[in-house]
């Protein structure tokens, strides 16, 4: 079952978020929107890296999520807009709170951790930016 659900629905889950994500519409998104939306690309980055890295894609998924209300948190508090995003900067956020959530969702592997989260941060940017 593990092996069906890493080749067969994972790729189909990362390739209809990555067109969702490239299909946003045109008017400017408020902040929820942003929020929910960066929360998603975020949770897909987790389980394409957690796919990657053979870990947990639910655990991935968390991970991804976090990290992506983090760079919105970090975006909305410094009072940057899409357009003025700095790519170090979201993926040392996503880093940060991967490593976080790796620690509260009992996944004790802080490189992998943070390596998910900065996967997440560095989507979050460039599908947004």
């Amino acid at each position: 079952m593990n092996r069906t659900l890493n080749r067969v629905l994972l790729p189909s889950l990362l390739a209809t978020t990555l067109a969702g994500t490239t299909l946003l519409p045109a008017k400017p998104a408020s902040a929820d929107d942003q929020l929910l939306r960066n929360i998603g690309i975020g949770a897909a980055a987790g389980v394409a890296t957690g796919a990657i890295t053979h870990r947990s894609a639910v655990r991935g998924a968390i991970n991804g999520a976090a990290a992506g209300a983090a760079v919105t948190g970090a975006n909305s508090a410094l009072g940057r807009h899409s357009g003025h995003r700095d790519l170090p900067r979201d993926a040392a956020v996503g880093a940060a709170a991967g490593t976080v959530a790796g620690t509260v969702t009992g996944r004790h592997h802080a490189i992998n951790n943070a390596l998910t989260g900065a996967a997440a941060g560095a989507a979050i940017n460039l599908l947004t930016h």
